[in-house]
């Protein structure tokens, strides 16, 4: 946005003003005059923080940041602009290490700890989360995004009535916080004599020209159509939402085909010959697959043996592995070694397993199965795979924050479905039987103890019938499977796509054409 004239009092007030009716230039040009006058203007420094991030300059966010806390050391909003600045780098420890900084000093302010909630969020530290959140909501309980930011935390730690109650109030805050209209629908089964249609319907019609709260509001309208069986308009809503996405996403699907061919490509089995020896000092566990397909329900089963932790969706792998292997798949001047080292070292400042083995399960994992193995030897490795009609159905109806970008579209979902079929029988392929085990959701749902039993003999462990119960494990769940992990096992989702045979007929047609050309 253009920069409007300035005319009154140069004040970080006035910035942070500007910055909040999405006038970026006015404020950047505002802060731009304060630390000329004063370099050491922490807070115009922690707002040109801001502003940067907002632009994706990631390299002057870290710069402004670190001006900042220099500035005003005592500001706990310095040290929050500097742990996001760290945590846009992918420098998790050293986010980790701003954000704790920030949270120890005294003179916080309710925007403050509501921001700094999200970054412990975002680290894995839900408990720190809920603290901060719970203090911002108790200084200004009439802030929309504070209420929701707290249901959001909940929801994590599986307390899902009261993140309902916090939803509520964060809608009565502000009916047009579409966020928690979305969540809120997510948090039970809705019935017919208890549901929020008639409210999102209400919500739909105010939106006006907010796109991104339509697409929301449309994927918690499907959802709440499904759980109350009318099928036809479950689908028209989840087809509402994944169009208005697509008009409006900048993600490209072809590019996330051609990552897949040049995965296989790139990484085979002598390629895996040759790599470098990588860090064998840690035995990680990697659940990975596709989006909608039980890879929670696997990882709960995993993290509910008492010799394994869960570190939820780190991203970390992926985050470490863009910067040092950047376009090449076959990651020719990548030193595994240090990749490996780096990633155990991060787990274990940010997200404290506590010495036990953990479990990560950052599903694009499955893209780096092969980058894995060569930096982490002794990792094994659980793919979770689902019919594809079911999972091509549970991906269109959901709605995604980011990437993703091939589930808005049926055909194109189709093609990445079977590019992911292409990149598991590569894995099959390439990787060591003992790293790698293939486990059908299908198969975990009609024999729980069999493939519990599989799965942590794979791992090398005793058995332990508490495994069983993951429904009844405290530890957080960060994913969009966060209320239905709360649940004893269901198999309501099998064979689900049959209720939208027909409207999924061009979802078919592609995944049959893609097979036969294959063949």
């Amino acid at each position: 946005m253009r920069g409007t004239a300035h005319t009154g009092p140069e004040t970080t007030e006035a910035a942070q003003a500007a910055l909040a009716r999405g006038d970026i230039a006015t404020a950047e040009q505002i802060c731009a005059r304060l630390v000329n006058a004063n370099p050491g203007n922490g807070r115009a420094f922690a707002l040109l923080t801001e502003t940067a991030l907002i632009r994706g300059r990631v390299d002057a966010a870290l710069v402004c940041a670190t001006r900042a806390v220099d500035g005003a050391p005592q500001d706990a909003i310095a040290h929050l602009m500097l742990a996001k600045a760290r945590f846009a780098q992918n420098d998790l420890a050293g986010a980790l290490d701003a954000a704790e900084a920030a949270a120890s000093l005294s003179a916080s302010s309710p925007q403050a700890d509501d921001a700094l909630g999200a970054i412990f969020g975002l680290l894995g530290r839900h408990e720190d989360a809920e603290r901060l959140c719970r203090r911002a909501v108790a200084a200004r309980p009439e802030i929309a995004q504070f209420q929701y930011n707290l249901a959001a935390t909940l929801r994590m730690l599986g307390r899902l009535a009261e993140a309902q109650q916090h939803c509520d109030r964060a809608i009565a805050c502000d009916p047009s916080f579409a966020r928690a209209y979305y969540i809120r629908s997510d948090l039970r089964i809705q019935t017919r004599e208890r549901n929020n249609i008639a409210e999102l319907e209400a919500a739909l019609a105010a939106a006006g020209a907010d796109w991104r709260a339509k697409v929301m509001l449309h994927y918690a309208l499907a959802k709440e159509f499904e759980d109350l069986d009318d099928d036809a308009s479950a689908f028209a809503q989840a087809r509402a939402g994944a169009e208005l996405q697509k008009r409006f996403m900048k993600g490209d699907s072809g590019a996330e085909l051609a990552q897949i061919d040049a995965i296989i490509r790139g990484q085979t089995k002598d390629w895996l010959g040759i790599a470098r020896e990588g860090d064998r000092s840690s035995r990680p566990v990697f659940v990975a697959g596709l989006p909608r397909t039980g890879t929670t329900l696997v990882e709960r089963i995993v993290a509910s043996h008492s010799a394994m932790a869960s570190v939820g969706e780190t991203n970390l792998f992926p985050r470490l592995a863009a910067e040092r292997l950047g376009g090449d798949a076959a990651g020719k001047s990548c030193d595994f070694r240090a990749l490996g080292s780096s990633y155990a070292a991060v787990v274990e400042r940010v997200y404290q397993p506590d010495g036990k083995r953990f479990v990560d399960k950052t599903l694009q994992n499955y893209l780096y199965c092969g980058a894995i193995h060569a930096a982490l030897p002794r990792a094994k490795f659980i793919l979770v795979r689902r019919d594809p009609l079911d999972a091509g159905w549970a991906l269109y109806k959901a709605h995604f924050q980011q990437g993703v970008a091939f589930s808005y579209d049926l055909e194109e979902l189709a093609d990445y479905c079977l590019a992911f079929e292409r990149l598991a029988a590569h894995w099959r392929r390439t990787l060591p039987a003992e790293a790698l085990l293939e486990v059908a959701y299908e198969d975990v749902v009609r024999d729980q103890e069999g493939q519990s039993r599989r799965i942590i003999e794979f791992l090398d462990l005793p058995w332990e019938d508490q495994v069983l119960r993951f429904h009844e494990s405290p530890a957080p769940s960060a994913t969009a499977s966060a209320g239905q992990v709360r649940r004893p096992l269901y198999a309501s989702s099998i064979g689900r796509w049959r209720r939208h045979e027909k409207a999924l007929q061009p979802f078919r047609d592609r995944l049959l054409r893609g097979r036969v050309s294959t063949q």
